[in-house]
């Protein structure tokens, strides 16, 4: 059985996702995306490369390498920890994201009048070790709106990573290393106009 709360060390690869608490909308308008994803950059980003990711209205995949101990270690945050063992990594790295999830359920119920936790607790992440998986899981997260009939193709929706791998500007996706999984761009290209078969993620 998959290990949903995987402990998260480093140098490795994870599937991190989460949802709204209920029925609650995690994400109403493109400014809770904007804001959803300038938190990712101050939280996460220092931390963990970013393969992909999809923020959906009432929920979201990341697709992220935690960074090397070495690189760690020059990080502020690390520097307090006396000795960097997978415990301790595992647990501020889990920090990190309970800040990423608070900041947002501040500024959302500040926005929309609520009160009360807005994500489920804990997040789940899955290790994944499998570079055929890997590659499947990236067109998964991609092809997530397309099978909630929010679009008709990944290209079409505004808060994923695919816009972003198939263009050429500047940005901290590892766009070299996802587009090498599937060859090339006119490949991956051709691969995210069609469903693969996934087990489903919950």
């Amino acid at each position: 059985m998959e290990n949903k709360y995987a402990p998260l060390e480093a140098d490795s690869i994870y599937h991190v996702y989460n949802q709204a608490n209920g029925d609650e909308r995690l994400l109403r308008i493109g400014e809770n995306y904007a804001f959803f994803l300038r938190q990712y950059q101050k939280y996460i980003h220092p931390f963990a490369e970013t393969f992909s990711y999809c923020l959906m209205p009432n929920h979201f995949h990341f697709l992220i390498q935690i960074k090397n101990e070495q690189s760690l270690k020059d990080l502020p945050g690390f520097q307090n920890l006396t000795g960097l063992d997978n415990k301790k990594l595992s647990n501020f790295i889990s920090k990190q994201f309970s800040n990423l999830f608070n900041s947002n359920t501040k500024a959302f119920n500040k926005m929309y009048q609520r009160k009360g936790s807005l994500f489920m607790k804990p997040f789940k992440r899955k290790k994944i070790e499998d570079e055929a998986y890997l590659k499947k899981l990236i067109h998964y997260i991609h092809y997530n709106p397309v099978e909630a009939a929010l679009v008709k193709l990944p290209v079409d929706w505004k808060y994923s990573s695919y816009k972003t791998i198939i263009s050429s500007y500047k940005t901290s996706i590892k766009r070299n290393e996802v587009i090498a999984l599937f060859e090339d761009k006119q490949n991956f290209i051709y691969c995210h106009k069609i469903a693969l078969t996934i087990s489903r993620i919950d």
